[in-house]
């Protein structure tokens, strides 16, 4: 069976890929392919006002135009002393076509000043799957941390770098994908996610 994960960013394809399935339960094998199997399919802008319209509005769009069963999400990191930003914005932070470092420096130039007790942050992701017929179910997964005063460690992508994990002393981006698939805010939706998926399609 063929499942769509709606996003073209390889880095998120590699690392959904190893959390989902690569079978349901009966045995019958899946086969995932991204955006960049439908190079003429274009995602609708994300004009949501929330994170679960937004996975919504990418599934749905890509489900109805591939006829396929289709998964997307959609990630905010919500920064106590900014009440909650970027938020639904994160990956536009510092403005439309920015590259991740334009945003991560954006970031620190806001918490400037800041000690580290006073730059509580959390990611949060909504996982969404959509089926052909229009069947949807959202799963939503939590990491709460801290921003960094830099950059550090060298995998990863995004504000990894800046966010530091609650209750260790590393970076998302100082961890191995198979960690950090363990405890990451993606990975716990797409767990979810996942549980479910065997329990629409046995």
């Amino acid at each position: 069976m063929k499942i769509l994960i709606a996003t073209g960013n390889p880095h998120k394809l590699r690392e959904l890929t190893a959390i989902l399935p690569d079978k349901l339960r009966a045995g019958t094998p899946l086969q995932y392919v991204s955006l960049a199997d439908f190079p003429q399919l274009h995602l609708p802008p994300e004009t949501g006002k929330t994170l679960e319209e937004n996975a919504a509005l990418k599934a749905c769009y890509a489900a109805k135009q591939t006829g396929l069963i289709t998964v997307s999400d959609d990630t905010g990191l919500e920064v106590e002393a900014l009440n909650g930003a970027p938020g639904v914005h994160t990956a536009r932070y510092a403005g439309e076509d920015v590259d991740a470092d334009e945003n991560n420096r954006k970031l620190l130039h806001a918490l400037e000043g800041k000690l580290l007790p006073q730059r509580k942050a959390r990611f949060r992701t909504v996982a969404c799957l959509v089926t052909p017929q229009g069947e949807v179910r959202t799963f939503e997964g939590v990491l709460d941390g801290y921003i960094g005063f830099g950059y550090r460690g060298t995998n990863g992508f995004g504000y990894d770098p800046l966010f530091l994990i609650a209750g260790t002393t590393k970076a998302l981006a100082e961890l191995t994908e198979a960690q950090k698939n363990k405890i990451s805010h993606r990975g716990q939706a797409f767990k979810k996610l996942a549980t479910q998926l065997a329990a629409v399609f046995p």
